[in-house]
């Protein structure tokens, strides 16, 4: 199964850059979340749909994607409510890594989190903060997507963050 190799940060202030950057925006929903860390994910992005199932873990976990048809996805989506987010994503390219950053809607607006993805632990290890990103929160394991499901206000999460 493949790896997905991740390391997660608090963004206070948007990069200037981010103004021109493409700006996708994502709808997902869970159909399990396993008290063990295992889940199973629907995303939606314009027209492309995923089902994922992700294992356990912090900074590396194993991921498996599926493409799924608009229908597919239509189906399963109901299955999903009360376990939903929506976030836009804007990415930003560097030379050997792609930073993700996540703008969360309600009720977590304000929220934004850069996520950057690795080929290897080592590389992750070597990453040079930004600038502009803040506090890392790789091992926070609320701060996983289906973890903030749990938070009714951007205050309450704020709380735990401290």
């Amino acid at each position: 199964m493949p790896q997905e190799i991740e390391r997660k940060f608090l963004v206070d202030q948007l990069p200037q850059e981010i103004q021109s950057a493409k700006a996708l925006l994502i709808e997902q929903g869970y159909l399990a979340i396993d008290p063990e860390g295992k889940e199973v994910r629907l995303r939606r992005i314009g027209d492309t749909c995923w089902l994922t199932v992700k294992s356990k873990g912090e900074l590396i976990r194993k991921e498996f994607e599926t493409k799924l048809s608009i229908e597919q996805f239509n189906h399963l989506w109901p299955a999903t409510a009360g376990k939903r987010l929506q976030k836009t994503r804007s990415i930003l390219q560097r030379a050997s890594y792609t930073i993700e950053v996540d703008q969360y809607h309600q009720p977590l607006f304000g929220l934004i989190v850069a996520e950057v993805e690795f080929d290897s632990a080592k590389a992750a290890g070597q990453f040079q903060i930004e600038p502009w990103m803040g506090k890392e929160v790789t091992h926070l394991n609320f701060m996983k997507n289906k973890n903030l499901l749990q938070f009714d206000r951007l205050d309450d999460l704020k709380e735990k963050i401290r």
